[in-house]
C-alpha cells in the first residue's frame, strides 16, 4: 500500500510561481559553465597569500595546473573587486587580461593542446569586502580577540571565493588533486588553512604556514584563518583507520575547547554509523575558532558558537533536545559529507548541502539519544520553514533557492525515512549516496533518482512537490461513525503520498490523493491521529 502510485507526466499542477527574476550579465558569468570554463579542466592549485594586518589587505599569487580537454585560447577566472588581478604569467610570458566586472578573461599565448597539462600564475591583491555579518554577506573578517591581537577570518560561502583570491568560481569543477595553501602572517601570528600542516617556514618579521589538500576541495571551502592560537589534538579510530583530528583555537579558551570539543569523536561516531567513513582521512580533520559563528571549510570547519550548546545558546526546536549538543560542531561537520564529499554541481541545487545537513542533526540525536528524540527534533524545526520559494533555484544563474532548504529539507529527508519505513535500508542509502558519489559534484536529479531506484519506491511526484513547488500537502478528512473520508489538497496531480495513521489505537497506512476517499472500520472511529513525522498538514472538515 505505500508504494507510490506517481503518474510520469504531470498535467495541470498547481505549482506557486513567484515574481519573475531578474538575472544581469555578472549573474550568467558567475553562474553558468561558459565556454571560457568548459574547455580546461581544474587539477591543483598552489595558493600563497600574505595577510597584511595593518592594511586590511592581502597579496599573493595562485598557480593554477589544469587539463585541457576542448579546443580554446581564452580562459575566464574570477576575482570580485576591490581585489585585482595585478598580472598573469604562462611559461615567463605576460598574459593579456580583458574584464567584465568579476569576470576575467585571459588570452593565452600558448598553443592549448588536448590533452596537455599546462600551469598559469595569477598574481592578485587588494582589500577584499568585509564581511559585516559573517558567515551570511560573506568576506574576510577582521577583528581583535579579548588580548587586543589580531583575529581574521575568511567566510565567503555564498558571496564565493572569488571574493578573496582568483578562483575558477564555479561548483561544478574541483581541483582533482587539491591544494597547496601557504599563509604568510605576522611572526607573532599562526595562519591556519584547510588539510595538514606540511612546514612552517620562519622569515624575518613574518612567518608562512604551508597547508596540503590532497583530495578534491570546493572552492568556497578554501579558508584561511589567523589568531593568536594554540593547537591540541588527538586520534580517532574510525571506519578506515586512524584519523587525525586536531584543534586551532585561542589561546585563553584552550581549557573550554578541551572540554567542549569532546563532542567532535562523538559527532565522527554518530555520521560514520550514518554516512559512513569520513571522507578526507588522508587532509585530517580539525576544528578552527574564528571570530563568526562558523562554516563547513573541507577539513577545517570553523567555530564561534561560544562554546554553548544549541544555536548560540539557543533550541531552535524548542523541544530541549537541541541543547544536547554544539549545533557548530554538529552541523558544519555534518557538512564534511554532504557539501564537501557530495557536492551541487549548481548553486540552484544547495538543497543537497543544507538539507541533508541540517537533516544530520536529527540523526546525531538518533544515534546517541535514541529515535524518538531524533523526531521530536526534526518535527519541532518545522515552525522555521516559510514556504516562500521553491528549495531549487534558477540553474545557471548563480541563484540559490529557499532558505527552506534547511529544515523544510530535513523535514522532507525525514518524512523519506518514513515511507522507506526500513532503517537498514534508509542507512545503506545515505551511505551509499556518500560512497557513489565519493568526492563527486552532483545535481538534484542525480540525488533524486539515486534515492528512487535504491528505496524501490518511484518518488517522481514526491520531488516534484517539495522541492519544485511551495505546497505543503494538506490532508482533509471526516469521520461518520465508523466511516473516514480523506483527501489530498494543495498538491500536485497525481500526489498520492501515503502517510501512517492511527485510528482507534491502531496504527495503519493510508494513501490519500486528489479523490476523496473512503475507509470503513468494524467499530466507530472514536480517534483518529496522522504521525507527524509527514511534512503534511491535516485538519478535519464538516
Amino acid at each position: 500500500m505505500k508504494k507510490l502510485l506517481f503518474i510520469f507526466i504531470v498535467l495541470g499542477c498547481s505549482v506557486n510561481i513567484t515574481a519573475q527574476e531578474k538575472f544581469t550579465q555578472a549573474d550568467e558569468l558567475r553562474g553558468s559553465i561558459t565556454p571560457q570554463r568548459a574547455w580546461w579542466d581544474l587539477q591543483h592549485y598552489t595558493i600563497e597569500v600574505d595577510v597584511l594586518t595593518k592594511t586590511k589587505s592581502l597579496s599573493g599569487t595562485n598557480t593554477i595546473t589544469y587539463v585541457v580537454v576542448a579546443q580554446n585560447n581564452t580562459m575566464q577566472i574570477d576575482l570580485q573587486k576591490p581585489m585585482q588581478i595585478d598580472s598573469v604569467t604562462q611559461n615567463g610570458e605576460k598574459i593579456k587580461i580583458q574584464s567584465i566586472g568579476s569576470a576575467h578573461f585571459l588570452s593565452l599565448k600558448q598553443e592549448q593542446k588536448i590533452g596537455a597539462e599546462n600551469k598559469l600564475t595569477i598574481h592578485f591583491s587588494g582589500a577584499p569586502r568585509e564581511a559585516l555579518n559573517a558567515p551570511w554577506d560573506g568576506g574576510l573578517v577582521w577583528s581583535k580577540d579579548n588580548n587586543g591581537i589580531d583575529f581574521i577570518a575568511s567566510a565567503n560561502q555564498g558571496i564565493g571565493a572569488s571574493v578573496w583570491w582568483p578562483v575558477k568560481d564555479h561548483p561544478q569543477d574541483e581541483p582533482d588533486k587539491g591544494i597547496d595553501l601557504l599563509i604568510t602572517t605576522p611572526k607573532e601570528l599562526v595562519g591556519v588553512g584547510n588539510g595538514r600542516l606540511i612546514q612552517e617556514i620562519k622569515n624575518k618579521d613574518t612567518k608562512t604556514w604551508h597547508w596540503q589538500v590532497v583530495n578534491p576541495i570546493n572552492s568556497y571551502g578554501v579558508n584561511i584563518n589567523v589568531g593568536d592560537y594554540v593547537n591540541f589534538s588527538e586520534t580517532y579510530n574510525g571506519l578506515n583507520g586512524k584519523l587525525d583530528v586536531s584543534y586551532w583555537v585561542l589561546r585563553d579558551n584552550l581549557d573550554k575547547a578541551k572540554a567542549q570539543f569532546k563532542q567532535a569523536p562523538l559527532m565522527l561516531e554518530a555520521f560514520e554509523y550514518w554516512f559512513g567513513p569520513y571522507p578526507f582521512y588522508e587532509d585530517s580533520f580539525k576544528l578552527v575558532e574564528v571570530p563568526y559563528l562558523g562554516m563547513e571549510h573541507q577539513s577545517s570547519v570553523t567555530y564561534g558558537n561560544k562554546y554553548n550548546n544549541g544555536y548560540l545558546g539557543r533550541d531552535l526546536s524548542r523541544t530541549g533536545w537541541g541543547l544536547m549538543f554544539d549545533f557548530i560542531i554538529i552541523h558544519e561537520a555534518g557538512h564534511e559529507w554532504f557539501a564537501n564529499n557530495i557536492t551541487n554541481k549548481d548553486v540552484a541545487d544547495m538543497w543537497i548541502h543544507e538539507g541533508f545537513t541540517a537533516y544530520s542533526e536529527n540523526l546525531y540525536l538518533n544515534y546517541h539519544f535514541g529515535k524518538k528524540a531524533a523526531s521530536e527534533y526534526v518535527i519541532g524545526t518545522k515552525k522555521m520553514i516559510q514556504n516562500d520559494t521553491p528549495l531549487i533555484g534558477i540553474y545557471n544563474k548563480n541563484n540559490r533557492g529557499s532558505n527552506d532548504m534547511y529544515y523544510k529539507g530535513a523535514n522532507i529527508l525525514h518524512t523519506l525515512r518514513q515511507l522507506i519505513d526500513n532503517d537498514q535500508k534508509w542507512r545503506n542509502i545515505l551511505r551509499g549516496l556518500n560512497k557513489d558519489f565519493y568526492h563527486q559534484t552532483v545535481t538534484s536529479h542525480e540525488v533524486e533518482s539515486y534515492i528512487s531506484e535504491k528505496s524501490g519506491i518511484d518518488l517522481t511526484r514526491f520531488w516534484e512537490q517539495y522541492l519544485r513547488t511551495t505546497l505543503i500537502p494538506d490532508l482533509q478528512y471526516t469521520i461518520q461513525q465508523n466511516q473516514l473520508t480523506y483527501r489530498y489538497t494543495d498538491t500536485i496531480q497525481g500526489f498520492d503520498m501515503p502517510v501512517q495513521v492511527t485510528i482507534n489505537g491502531v496504527v495503519m497506512w493510508i494513501q490519500p490523493s486528489n479523490s476523496w476517499k473512503t475507509l470503513q472500520t468494524d467499530q466507530k472511529i472514536s480517534s483518529f491521529d496522522v504521525k507527524q513525522d509527514f511534512l503534511i498538514t491535516s485538519r478535519q472538515i464538516e
